[in-house]
């Protein structure tokens, strides 16, 4: 294929994670190794920076600058949750036609490649050569064609060590039950993770709910009361997009989340807690760690982290090679040990679809995972150390 020389544009959209700004290390060490690029641009929060040509030169930054912000939380470029307007596609396309743009990078999720596939449709249609590229990111691990998505694996790391630790501190301090909100919308991959911290049958989360299965409240205190009167505590973990057999969320409130119109529960967690109180008559609180578990700097899996920076590269590299309205996505190598490749699939295939939990890993009762579960997730987190506990050898009683 003939080559194509001009601009590069690279944006982040949606919501940051833990290892996003590897993937924009990996495009603009990339760069740096064809000239067909002539410049590399970042456009300043998202498809919005690209709407008011508000651009970064990234080539004048340092390399070893870029090197640390590859290990950096957060979007270095910013980011947005604007739903792009149709006659914003015109504009979108004016200012690349202005800038030479003819590889367009967007790393996001559902709406970021829904974007990316008609930016390069509408190019293609006007007879603008355009090379667009999606590069795959987000910790509800919901995008799908793809094995997983960089900043998941973070993510679950966080959670998984945020339930044992606060799990450890009912069972050492018991009579309690605690509801922790995490973070997915309408897909159980996170909530699951949570999971990955167990050694034994009993060690927390007792209880995971996945908004795949709807949950009735008389479920939900069923399962609490008996994992209570077994342990003396119980820990349960729930999806903030988790709803009532009626697809309801439990008379929580309902809020607008982004400007995509998605409505989540703000305060599950808390309702979820107040009924178990109320019903139960037990002591009950909630957590929601919230934005720590995507921005949490301490928890930065290196598997992830890796992943995200050969997705950044391999963008580069594929449009470079004529690929465009395809996202790269990760492709686990068969057999016992843990391998990833990476591969392209079309947008369409991409966009706008969310790949939800499978049910076949959703326990029977559907207050759990499965086993071929945890196997599937472990590779992708950091090390998950039990507590550790006192032996407890007892003294003997000396007095009746």
């Amino acid at each position: 294929m003939e080559k194509l020389t001009g601009t590069a544009v690279v944006a982040h959209g949606g919501g940051p994670t833990a290892v996003i700004n590897a993937s924009l290390a990996g495009v603009i060490e990339e760069r740096r190794r064809h000239g067909e690029i002539t410049a590399l641009y970042g456009a300043r929060h998202g498809i919005q920076g690209v709407l008011e040509e508000d651009f970064i030169d990234l080539d004048r930054e340092d390399p070893d600058l870029v090197e640390l912000i590859a290990h950096t939380p957060g979007s270095a470029l910013g980011s947005c949750r604007y739903k792009v307007k149709e006659p914003d596609y015109e504009r979108i396309l004016e200012v690349f036609r202005a800038h030479n743009v003819r590889y367009f990078f967007y790393t996001g999720g559902n709406d970021s490649m829904d974007t990316t596939l008609k930016v390069a449709r509408l190019a293609r249609e006007r007879g603008y050569e355009l090379r667009a590229v999606g590069i795959p990111k987000t910790i509800d691990n919901d995008l799908a064609e793809t094995d997983h998505c960089p900043g998941f694996g973070s993510a679950a790391w966080f959670y998984a060590c945020a339930l044992r630790d606060i799990g450890a501190d009912l069972r050492e301090l018991p009579r309690r039950v605690t509801v922790v909100e995490v973070m997915g919308r309408n897909a159980g991959w996170l909530v699951a993770a949570t999971a990955l911290a167990r050694r034994d049958p009993d060690d927390p989360p007792q209880l995971i709910y996945l908004p795949e299965r709807p949950l009735s409240g008389d479920k939900l205190l069923a399962d609490v009361e008996a994992v209570y009167r077994r342990l003396g505590y119980a820990v349960v973990a729930v999806c903030e997009g988790q709803r009532d057999e009626k697809g309801e969320p439990f008379g929580a409130d309902l809020i607008a989340a982004d400007g995509f119109a998605h409505e989540l529960a703000g305060n599950l967690a808390h309702a979820l807690s107040q009924l178990i109180a109320r019903r139960l008559k037990l002591r009950a609180r909630s957590e929601k760690p919230g934005l720590l578990g995507r921005t949490s700097a301490a928890f930065i899996s290196e598997s992830d982290q890796r992943e995200a920076r050969m997705c950044g590269r391999e963008a580069v590299r594929t449009a470079l090679e004529g690929a465009t309205e395809t996202m790269v996505t990760l492709v686990r190598e068969p057999g016992s040990e843990y391998g990833v490749r990476t591969g392209l699939v079309e947008l369409e295939r991409v966009a706008n679809i969310e790949r939800r939990f499978p049910p076949e890993w959703i326990h029977p009762e559907g207050n759990d995972v499965l086993a071929p579960f945890l196997d599937y997730a472990r590779p992708l987190t950091g090390p998950l150390l039990p507590r550790a506990r006192l032996r407890g050898v007892p003294v003997p009683r000396r007095l009746a």
